[in-house]
């Protein structure tokens, strides 16, 4: 079947994927697929083949408009739940036989890219706890809040896969405000949840990434790595990107040095500055990009103070913070924040 792709002028885009289930999900709740996505401008054949591809930007005015039509505010956690392992494409199946779930989670971190350009999954220990977690690349795109409730969902799935079905966390950790009902996300995912996180994470014991996986081949996970492999050496010209996408992630995380950054690429910071300068761009220019990006999804998304989203970002008071957005944006954050509120 030849792949059909959605996205205009290199646009950042995602397989079909984990929205496969879309149109069965939008017709369970009483509206007409096909209707619907011609009203996004998009063809209902899209959702026939998961390779396919679509822009993020007509995925998200899609969800939107799903959410608008159905008057289900929930609409991106039913999507989610519909995904896992095998949604992720190569990369889901490279998860999925891998050895233990640490190797696995930190399999699917490292080559999401391949799978989507508009987000990064995180993976991170802090006093015996992991988070596995997902951030999205583009901080305004429409629906930002239902796309990330369905990567929980998702990641919710994947976690039972590679844990088996009696899998819990200890916590679900969501950016955004607490919706006026929340049992949906109760009943779906059965733990502890915590709005206005600062991030998307499912929190668990850090024990559990030495556990093995059940169904892994390893013969299997041979020949997967080796073809996973051939397709990241093809995006070797996208370095600026893969570290942009890493310092999306690095920001709520506090790790923004340089050797810390390039640590992740097996190079020496010296080596990363000298990759980036090839490309007309330097580190400290990355790094403001990312906590732009990261400080306006938590001013829109979410009721976090001011001086919070300061310390999260890593700067040392409100008002250096509040110095930095001027330059970037031409105003405050809590102007800004009331801007997009109004809006």
């Amino acid at each position: 079947m030849k792949r059909r792709v959605a996205s205009t002028n290199g646009e950042e885009t995602v397989r079909v994927g984990g929205a496969f289930a879309m149109p069965a999900v939008i017709r369970r709740l009483g509206a007409d697929p096909a209707e619907l996505l011609a009203e996004a401008g998009l063809d209902l054949k899209l959702f026939d083949d998961p390779d396919n591809v679509i822009s993020y930007a007509a995925r998200s005015h899609l969800i939107r408009l799903c959410v608008e039509r159905t008057g289900c505010d929930h609409f991106g956690l039913l999507i989610g739940q519909q995904g896992g392992l095998s949604s992720l494409g190569l990369v889901g199946y490279l998860a999925q036989h891998s050895s233990d779930v640490g190797t696995a989670l930190r399999n699917l971190v490292r080559f999401m890219h391949l799978h989507t350009r508009s987000a990064v999954l995180t993976l991170r220990e802090e006093r015996n706890v992991a988070f596995f977690g997902y951030a999205a690349y583009s901080a305004e795109a429409e629906a930002a809040d239902q796309i990330a409730d369905g990567a929980m969902a998702t990641a919710f799935n994947i976690m039972h896969q590679l844990c088996g079905v009696n899998w819990k966390p200890n916590e679900v950790l969501l950016a955004h405000r607490r919706p006026a009902d929340s049992g949906p996300f109760r009943r779906f995912f059965r733990a502890p949840l915590r709005f206005d996180a600062g991030e998307n994470a499912l929190a668990f014991s850090a024990k559990l990434l030495d556990q093995p996986v059940s169904a892994a081949d390893p013969e299997l996970h041979r020949l997967l790595q080796k073809q996973i492999d051939g397709l990241a050496a093809s995006h070797k010209s996208d370095f600026p990107e893969q570290v942009r996408r890493v310092l999306r992630t690095s920001v709520q995380i506090g790790h923004l040095k340089a050797d810390q950054v390039a640590a992740l690429f097996s190079m020496h910071s010296r080596t990363l500055n000298r990759r980036l300068m090839d490309f007309g761009t330097h580190f400290q220019k990355l790094v403001d990009e990312a906590r732009y990006e990261v400080a306006r999804q938590m001013l829109e998304s979410s009721a976090i103070g001011v001086s919070e989203i300061a310390a999260a970002l890593g700067y040392a008071d409100a008002s250096a913070f509040t110095r930095a957005f001027r330059r970037w944006s031409g105003t405050t954050p809590a102007l800004w924040r009331a801007q997009r509120n109004a809006g």
